[in-house]
């Protein structure tokens, strides 16, 4: 019968028409070799071989494979052979060749799910396809990727017993994974911070004296930082898995200290500048801890791969026990964290209040220029059951809406009065006023970005609003019977209503709205306010002990989000005095608001929170520890697995009961791979092949293995 030939090329070693034979390359790689293209490559033809000439250097590139690199080419027995190996079994009869490689993908394919950018590999296995010559291309992009090292003679494996890297290595990858934790702990915070974007915006707008969305461009950094850090651990996670020495390109150094540097300034110019977005940190993981419990379970449950995988090839006890020591430690405490977890969205069924009011803040300031009618308008048109606005006095005695003690952010000032835009707005009379336009701004800042959004009558209408009266505003309120929340600024001194502009903005609420319908907010003279209108909601802005607050005859209270409390809530509630909170514009945190009983927020996406019909997060006690045991309990079986699978492994004992361990010449010993770890056949005899083609112009001196 003729001989069929098969040939395993890898990057196109040859194989020729001898009798099939397994070959093990054991010779040392020179530190001087490189890669030249090879010349021959022999294939099947109708059961005869013929040669192509390609390029010179078949032994070359045999020479070139290091000690741990293990081919496998045809077996001529009729009796079949079996070859196994952790993902792959590979069976070869008579007139068929056995082409051999580690399941890589298999073995990392757990790490892959925490890459954020995909892409990036996908783009690199694609470069390595079309532009390299490495055998293993996966792994070569990975090595390629953390540093630079695309070649296979430039990277080292770590054999057992050793070290994955040096120690400036070591260190690098200390600073790694510090760099990725704080990049993501100010990745997190600012993410949840962005109920408050507007805030920091205008606090730059007021600094710098000009607009630019700084929250925005502050989250592209950190986020892009992130998932390049992000991108460097998995990179590094999955060479360890595959026993690789780590070496980090110097590039790649820069940017982690970059990355470190950015992260620590900035966390700490926040927390000095805007100390309160901590305690948002905070609320947010009453939402969140669940979901991110999960999350941290699972990546220990994945980092384990690599963990077992040294842990079984240390040959030192202390090593061993404290690396296993460390992430036993972390293992079990993020078992135990959810036991000091709160959350007022764990509630038993039944116990959720009703929805929170919707407050518009400043009217619907993402749909139309804040603190104008068309705005209140937009407000009560998408479903807000409130108004919240600020007041102060012209110099002529007239109530206007104005947040700001200058008219600069909002109006046109500088363009009609050029000489004033830093005077205080109250200094300003009704008729200077009224030539001001307060809506090109918001077209032109397009301050939430939602001016795209808007349609050309609403274009048309912003272009054209104008400072409003208290008086306009309480008119499109009683017109709608919307409640009203409104604070009073005073007027500096010299002004000629600074005594008496409560007792002024008091005849003009009583004038043109229902007294019930008024949340009074000043706290100057309040009893004298009490006296005169005693229908007036009062309301107020800190927190007190109950007899205070039924004292004051208070009978609601404003207070920021970053105080919410359910047991202050619920005590306040127990005697009558309502909760509002502001300013919530995170469907998030209205869920919170939501859970904990507030009473009404003060929003300025009232046309999105509208649409919310339920909490986004919602669970009762039993549901949420059957998903904490059910969590904890799958990770520590898998762990378990895990280490027990490596174990297994690392000792050379077979998978499976029915596995063939010895061959009819010897028993199966353990060959460690480029890869991974596979079974070659030992104790045989290997002699230089004379058997090959005298004809070949070049005739590489491949070992083969014969029978006895």
């Amino acid at each position: 019968m003729e001989q069929s030939c098969n040939s395993l090329l890898t990057a196109g070693a040859r194989a020729s028409c001898e009798p099939p034979r397994v070959i093990t390359h054991t010779h040392a790689r020179s530190s001087s070799c490189r890669t030249r293209p090879l010349q021959q490559t022999t294939r099947a033809s109708g059961g005869r071989c013929r040669t192509e000439n390609k390029s010179e250097g078949a032994a070359d590139l045999l020479r070139q494979t290091s000690s741990r690199y293990f081919v496998l080419l045809p077996f001529p027995w009729r009796k079949e052979v079996k070859t196994e190996h952790l993902f792959l079994t590979c069976r070869c009869s008579s007139q068929e060749s056995c082409l051999f490689f580690p399941s890589v993908l298999s073995l990392s394919s757990p790490f892959l799910i925490l890459l954020l950018s995909l892409s990036l590999l996908l783009l690199a296995l694609y470069l390595c396809h079309v532009g390299l010559y490495e055998h293993q291309p996966f792994v070569s992009c990975l090595a390629g990727l953390y540093g630079c090292q695309w070649r296979r003679y430039q990277r080292a494996r770590a054999q057992p017993g050793e070290c994955c890297c040096s120690k400036v290595e070591c260190g690098s990858f200390g600073l790694l994974i510090l760099t990725f934790f704080l990049s993501f702990v100010f990745l997190y915070f600012w993410s949840e911070a962005q109920n408050d974007y507007n805030d920091f915006d205008w606090f730059n707008f007021g600094t710098l004296g000009f607009w630019f969305p700084w929250s925005l461009v502050l989250l592209v950094v950190a986020a892009a930082l992130f998932t390049y850090i992000a991108l460097l651990l998995v990179l590094a996670v999955c060479l360890l898995s595959e026993g690789q020495r780590l070496y980090l390109h110097w590039s790649h150094k820069t940017g982690i200290v970059v990355t470190l540097a950015f992260s620590v300034i900035a966390t700490a110019i926040l927390s000095d500048l805007w100390s309160k977005e901590w305690k948002t940190l905070l609320l947010s993981l009453q939402v969140t801890a669940p979901f991110l419990h999960v999350a941290a379970v699972s990546l220990m449950a994945i980092l384990s791969w690599p963990i077992a995988l040294h842990f079984f090839r240390m040959n030192r006890k202390v090593r061993q026990v404290a690396v296993l020591g460390l992430f036993l430690s972390v293992l079990f405490s993020l078992y135990l964290v959810p036991l000091g977890m709160y959350s007022p969205c764990i509630k038993e069924a039944g116990m959720l209040g009703p929805a929170p009011m919707l407050i518009g803040h400043r009217g619907a300031p993402m749909l139309a220029p804040e603190n104008t009618v068309m705005s209140f308008e937009k407000a009560v048109e998408v479903g807000g059951e409130g108004l919240e606005t600020d007041v102060t006095i012209s110099y002529d005695g007239v109530p206007f809406l104005m947040h700001d003690s200058t008219l600069r952010r909002t109006t046109n000032v500088a363009e009609v009065f050029p000489n004033r835009t830093h005077l205080d707005a109250s200094m300003f009379t009704w008729a200077e006023l009224q030539q001001l336009n307060a809506g090109d701004w918001f077209l032109s800042r397009d301050p939430f970005g939602t001016v795209s959004s808007l349609s050309e009558l609403d274009l048309s209408q912003a272009q054209n609003q104008s400072v409003p009266s208290l008086s306009q505003f309480l008119e499109v309120a009683a017109r709608s019977s919307k409640i009203v929340l409104f604070d009073l600024r005073r007027p500096p001194y010299g002004h000629p209503y600074s005594e008496s502009y409560i007792n002024t903005t008091l005849q003009v609420v009583q004038a043109h709205i229902n007294s019930s319908q008024v949340l009074w907010l000043p706290s100057e003279d309040r009893e004298l306010v009490q006296a005169v209108d005693p229908d007036l909601q009062q309301t107020s802005g800190v927190k007190a002990s109950i007899q205070e607050l039924r004292d004051g005859h208070i009978t609601k209270l404003n207070l920021h989000y970053s105080t919410m409390s359910q047991q202050q809530i619920s005590k306040y509630r127990s005697v009558n005095i309502s909760t509002n909170l502001y300013v919530i514009s995170q469907p998030w945190l209205y869920t919170l608001a939501w859970c904990a009983g507030a009473h009404s927020v003060t929003t300025n996406s009232i046309h999105i929170l509208s649409n919310t019909n339920k909490p986004l997060f919602l669970m009762t006690p039993d549901e949420y520890s059957l998903m904490w045991i059910l969590t904890d309990a799958a990770s520590a079986f898998l762990i378990m697995v895990i280490f027990i699978f490596h174990w297994w492994r690392e000792r050379g004992l077979p998978f499976w009961s029915g596995s063939r361990q010895t061959h009819e010449n010897g028993p199966y010993s353990k060959f460690r791979t480029e890869l991974s770890d596979v079974w070659s056949i030992s104790s045989v005899n290997i002699r230089p092949d004379v058997r090959s083609a005298p004809s070949s112009p070049i005739n590489p001196h491949l070992p083969t293995i014969t029978e006895e």
